[in-house]
This record gives C-alpha cells, sequence and structure tokens, in this order.
C-alpha cells in the first residue's frame, strides 16, 4: 500500500499551528532586537588586525544579548564548533580545585574529551580533568530522566557549576525541555545560589518562545552553524549571559587583557546578523519536517523520540531502527537526495572525538552544518538515526517519499 503523505499532514495541523506561532513570536522578538540596536548597513563592514574598536561586532552582541535575555553576548567566527564553544565557557569559568557536575548523565562524546572522562593521554592532560577541575555527574533516572533527588542530593556549597546538556547527544534520553531545564536551575539555586547554571543549548534555539537565560540559566552557548546561524553563517558561535561569565569565556577565547575587545571579523557581520533575521522562520521549517518524520516512521512500524504529537525542544528527531543496515541504507538516502554531494556514499568511520565509528550524511553547502537537513548516528545498538535540520520543509518531505517507498 501506498504512503499517504496528505493524510499524514493533515493531520499535523495542530502541530504545526503551534510550530507557526513560536515562529512568529520569535521573528517579532529578533525585529525588535534589530530595531532597538538600530542595525544599519555600517554595521556589516569590520575592521582588519587586531580587531579593535569594530562598532559592527558590538552592535552585533548586543542584538544577540537581546534576543536571549542576557546581560552580555559574544558573538564570533573564531570559534571553531559548538565544542569549542562550550569548552571556552568552561575553561574560562573553571579552576584548579572548582567542580563541575553535569546534571544529565554524560554529555555526548565530544564534550567527554573536553572534560577528560575519554580520550588518549595527551587530550586528557589538556582536559578539564587534567587541569585539575573536579568532576562528577548524576546519573539518568531509568535511562532517561532526570533524576532531581540525585541532583539536589549531589549539589552543595562546593559545586562550582552545573553543565546542563539541553539536547540528547547521540543518547536515547529526553532531550530537555525549557520547564525542565527551569526546574534544574531552581533546584541547583536552592542548594548553592552561586553556582553557575551552564546550559548547552546546541539545536535549541527558537524551538520554544522562551530560552534558558529566562528561566535561571547564567550561561548559554551554541553555534552559528546550527540554529542561530540561519543556514547561512559560515562558522562560528555563541556564549550569552551574564557579564562576568562571558567576559571570562571572552579571555579563554581570545588572551587575558584582550577578552572581548579584539579578533578580526572578517567582513562576516552581514551573514551573521541576516542569519539571525532568518533563524525563527528556518528553525521552525525544520521543527516541521521532524514532526512530519516522526508521524511517517511511526505509521510505518519504527520507534521514535519525540512522538510526532509531543512538545519540541531541539531539531533532533530521533528514529531507531534497531539494526545496522537500515541506519546505513537511512543516511544515504538523506546524502543521495542532498544538493550538495548527492552522488557521495557515505560509509561509517571513525571520527575524532568518537568512541565508535560514526556514519553521517550531510551534502549541506556549509561543512558540517546541522540546521541544514543532515542525519547522523553511532555504529552502536540500537542503531538511533539522528535527524535534523532542513532548510525548507519541501526537502525533507522529499526526502521522506523516497525513503518510505525504499522501505
Amino acid at each position: 500500500m501506498k504512503y499517504d503523505f496528505k493524510l499524514a499532514e493533515k493531520s499535523l495541523d495542530t502541530q504545526f499551528d503551534r510550530v507557526n506561532e513560536i515562529r512568529d513570536f520569535n521573528q517579532r522578538k529578533v525585529l525588535n532586537a534589530f530595531f532597538d540596536n538600530k542595525v544599519a548597513p555600517e554595521h556589516f563592514y569590520t575592521v582588519s588586525g587586531y580587531g579593535h574598536d569594530d562598532l559592527g561586532r558590538e552592535v552585533l552582541d548586543k542584538t544577540f544579548a537581546q534576543v536571549f535575555r542576557a546581560e552580555k553576548a559574544l558573538v564570533r567566527i573564531h570559534f571553531a564548533s559548538g565544542t569549542h564553544t562550550l569548552a571556552c565557557a568552561l575553561f574560562g569559568n573553571l579552576r584548579a580545585g572548582d567542580k563541575l557536575i553535569s546534571v544529565a548523565g554524560a554529555p555526548y562524546d565530544t564534550m567527554q574529551e573536553v572534560i577528560g572522562t575519554a580520550g588518549d593521554e595527551e587530550t586528557k592532560r589538556a582536559s578539564l580533568i587534567g587541569n585539575g577541575v573536579l568532576y562528577d555527574e548524576v546519573p539518568l533516572l531509568n535511562g532517561s530522566d532526570i533524576d532531581f533527588e540525585a541532583l539536589e542530593k549531589m549539589v552543595d556549597k562546593s559545586t562550582t557549576m552545573v553543565l546542563i546538556q539541553r539536547s540528547k547527544g547521540y543518547s536515547t534520553r529526553k532531550s530537555l525541555t525549557i520547564e525542565t531545564i527551569e526546574k534544574i536551575c531552581k533546584t541547583v539555586k536552592s542548594k548553592n545560589p552561586d553556582c553557575i547554571c551552564f546550559v548547552d543549548n546546541c539545536y535549541g534555539e527558537f524551538v520554544d518562545t522562551r530560552e534558558p537565560l529566562e528561566v535561571g540559566a547564567d550561561l548559554m552557548a551554541g553555534s552559528l552553524i546550527k540554529n542561530p546561524g540561519g543556514g547561512i553563517v559560515e562558522a562560528g558561535g555563541y556564549i550569552a549571559g551574564k557579564e562576568l561569565y562571558v567576559e571570562r569565556s571572552a579571555n579563554r577565547l581570545t588572551a587575558p587583557g584582550v577578552g572581548s575587545e579584539g579578533g578580526a571579523m572578517f567582513n562576516q557581520h552581514r551573514l551573521i546578523f541576516q542569519g539571525l533575521f532568518m533563524a525563527p522562520s528556518i528553525v521552525s521549517e525544520a521543527v516541521k519536517g521532524a514532526i512530519l518524520a516522526a508521524k511517517v516512521f511511526e505509521d510505518i512500524g519504527f520507534d521514535t523520540y519525540p512522538k510526532h504529537d509531543e512538545k519540541r525542544t531541539d531539531i533532533i528527531q530521533n528514529i531507531i531502527f534497531g539494526n545496522p543496515d537500515h541506519l546505513e541504507q537511512f543516511c544515504r538516502t538523506i546524502q543521495g537526495l542532498s544538493p550538495v554531494n548527492g552522488y557521495v556514499t557515505p560509509i561509517p568511520e571513525n571520527i575524532p572525538g568518537y568512541e565508535d565509528k560514526v556514519i553521517m550524511a550531510g551534502g549541506t553547502f556549509i561543512e558540517g552544518s546541522t540546521i541544514e537537513l543532515s542525519a547522523d548516528g553511532p555504529m552502536r545498538a540500537p542503531y538511533v538515526a539522528y535527524l535534523q535540520g532542513g532548510l525548507n520543509y519541501a526537502h525533507v518531505k522529499i526526502c521522506l517519499e523516497d525513503m518510505v517507498a525504499k522501505l
């Protein structure tokens, strides 16, 4: 029997209406930030050399800060990846003897090397633990949920920072909703008001009407080749939150005494401004695509998370295949329908920062961009595909139509 996509889409009207409401709210919020900070053509041009007295960079930081309700934001193309952005925030705010706790079990693979719980000898030497930072983590309850009772017992006056990873990473746990992040922050602050609540906000920007800083977080970070870059920003990341913590992070990115005052931006301002302006709409397209994917794969007999009618907190859709062949076929179908490198066949391979081989489909205009349609997954049981992104809903639908035909 041929799968009826029109019927599936019709059943999703309620979910799509909610996504549109969130999009419209966030678009107005972004637009107001552009108005209030008087963004103008002169802010699209950058200085060279040391990057001192860059008016455009200053306005860019202020615009991001307003959008995310932060005291200060640091928006830079110099961040090599989301992991680099997070590492700057961690190393900038933690010193030997300080204690870091991950509240949602082990963080994703690349962050384990930053912390020092994975990696070779030299990697561990350069890690937080290698530099004297103490580390612990709160195991997940039933392998999925935040254990608030254990969190309350673990946080005390010696806890300097908690790491709150919003998205699930390569796991099958639930991504954290804004409401859950709020509850985590309240729990932590009740035990230690001085503890820094730091949110890894990757994949979560503009999926809801509130961001982590609005519900009690002190600091958050993300990548510009994910949600807030709107699919056109070529590199970089952002850190936002309390001014002290952001400036400490800037000192790690550049150097003490330079902080946020240096770093030439190489005429990337316009793209970053424009990407931020486009982001709420682009994110809504990706979320709609994820909802349709969940609906389709549930209908044809696969397990998914989140379910098509569940609340969304990030752009990632899990599809649990249970065998490696299906995972590989899924990724190859995505790659084969990508606008870039559609002729390439992805194969599982070893990737720095990951313990298992990973298969990745990413025929994207910007290398590694995960706001563009992409899929990947580690070659380990239960063989989960992590589908994310989609610059337009129509592209996601086309891929799903071909996948269903093959399955």
